[in-house]
């Protein structure tokens, strides 16, 4: 398995105290792709998926989303289907090779972690613990 954290290439300019990752900390199917950037289009409050993990949730850790303008110094950056993904230092230590799906369905729709660092997740999805 490859390093999930990498140089950034050469050729794009690298932003200032950010690392480059790949899709082996975090990947987006097609579907959360397109559904993430049509909320980004619409809601114009940022141009990346953060994605951050906080202590909550009924089995101890949760996940957030939400859309930013800037990165942080020591955020991860990820493309992905198209999307800028940012990811903190210590997010990066349980989400390494999750799966960001997304479904429109009417019961259960909605984004979807698929963790395999999780021992645990409730029936939601939103929250596990390691």
């Amino acid at each position: 398995m490859s390093d999930p954290v990498q140089n950034p290439p050469m050729a794009q300019a690298p932003l200032e105290g950010v690392r480059q990752g790949n899709e082996t900390l975090a990947r987006l199917t097609p579907a959360a792709g397109k559904k993430a950037a049509a909320l980004m289009a619409r809601e114009r409050q940022g141009e990346y998926l953060r994605i951050a993990i906080t202590g909550g949730g009924c089995n101890g850790l949760s996940y957030k989303l939400r859309f930013v303008s800037d990165p942080k110094k020591g955020d991860i950056l990820v493309h992905s289907e198209g999307v800028r993904v940012l990811v903190d230092p210590k997010t990066a230590l349980y989400l390494k090779g999750t799966v960001l799906d997304y479904s429109d369905r009417m019961v259960g729709g909605g984004f979807k972690f698929s963790n395999p660092n999780a021992k645990a997740s409730c029936s939601c999805g939103e929250s596990f613990s390691v």
